[in-house]
């Protein structure tokens, strides 16, 4: 099957969900077109750039802008797909998408938007109507964000709207040896996250004099550090828990840990959460957004009332206290995992709208 040329554009600096899943899909998809051009557009001296620096197989071309509305980026944007003759665009983002309108202007891309975060703002009015006029495929990554799709951006005639699960390499699952229970939570920590909600609900297991160790892996957002750094100082049994700053590599963490706790206000996706699944650890969430998701796909893990800490505690409890039957009941979702995020379906759904 023959297809054009293919640019992945995510011009955010930061280092992220949305970031990781770009960059591992264009990587994907330059591994499985052989015979197809693939390049990716990153943002100069981002996280991305930085990954790419040492890949030796995708190709990749650098902005370098300081606005998202930028006539530098509308210029070079348009070069590079003069260039490369690109056909087909998948842009992860949104803030950009002014200075994507104009980069494509009369060029006649097929054009396909991947959301990857819930947005609130609706973007119906005239002016982005006329922006977003060029979007032939939104993509959600989940069905709560295909709803979020629906409510809040512009949806033309010819505009299609699909549900494309993200894929994950999948190793076997593995477990370090450790000798005390463990908890784990994975993510930026920031307001919403529920890294605070987590910490609280661990009182249900000094209460019942459990003892445990719970990893923290993530890096402080700037605007949070005060408010998080204070509430965690001033926490009891703040020696049970280790702030661990930003890793690369999570799976260590998953693999030496019985319980990933994870009571995020809502998730695009939930990435750090699909790899927990997938290495049969047992798996806490809140009921809310994407998470219904992996419920309606077969897996095991307890969702619990949506912000209630009191039932994420008494759940918390429950598991800790019968942690042998949930990592029994746990031990099917690896399987499941390879199933549902496999890297082939993902692709497969994506040839379905490229050209």
């Amino acid at each position: 099957m023959s297809i054009k040329p293919i640019a992945i554009i995510c011009l955010s600096p930061s280092q992220g969900g949305m970031e990781l899943l770009a960059l591992s899909f264009a990587k994907k998809l330059n591994h499985c077109l052989t015979d197809s051009k693939v390049i990716m557009i990153v943002k100069q001296e981002s996280y991305i750039h930085s990954e790419l620096k040492t890949s030796e197989d995708l190709a990749y071309e650098v902005l370098g802008f300081r606005t998202f509305f930028s006539f530098s980026i509308m210029k070079n944007v348009r070069k590079i797909v003069k260039y490369h003759n690109i056909k087909n665009i998948i842009f992860f983002g949104n803030s950009e998408m002014k200075s994507m309108y104009f980069s494509f202007l009369y060029l006649r891309m097929n054009l396909s938007l991947v959301h990857v975060t819930t947005k609130s703002t609706s973007k119906k009015d005239f002016l982005h109507r006329v922006i977003y006029s060029d979007v032939k495929y939104y993509i959600g990554l989940s069905t709560h964000l295909v709803n979020n799709v629906k409510e809040i951006f512009p949806l033309g005639s010819q505009t299609q709207l699909k549900m494309i699960t993200p894929s994950l390499d999948i190793n076997p699952p593995l477990v370090i040896n450790h000798s005390k229970l463990t908890l784990l939570h994975t993510g930026r920590i920031t307001k919403g996250k529920g890294q605070v909600d987590a910490i609280k609900a661990c009182k249900s297991l000094i209460k019942n004099n459990i003892d445990f160790h719970f990893y923290i892996v993530g890096q402080i957002e700037p605007s949070f550090e005060v408010e998080f750094m204070n509430f965690y100082e001033n926490c009891k049994y703040k020696d049970k828990i280790e702030l661990t700053g930003f890793k690369k590599d999570i799976s260590t963490y998953i693999q030496k840990s019985d319980v990933f706790i994870f009571p995020s206000y809502g998730e695009g996706f939930g990435l750090s959460f699909a790899e927990a699944l997938a290495n049969n650890i047992v798996c806490l969430s809140y009921a809310n957004t994407s998470f219904f998701d992996f419920e309606k796909f077969g897996f095991y893990f307890r969702m619990c009332k949506d912000g209630d800490i009191s039932d994420l505690g008494k759940n918390l409890l429950d598991v800790c206290m019968n942690l042998e039957f949930e990592l029994e009941k746990s031990n099917k979702n690896h399987a499941l995992a390879k199933k549902v995020f496999s890297t082939q379906r993902e692709i497969d759904k994506y040839l379905e709208i490229l050209e």
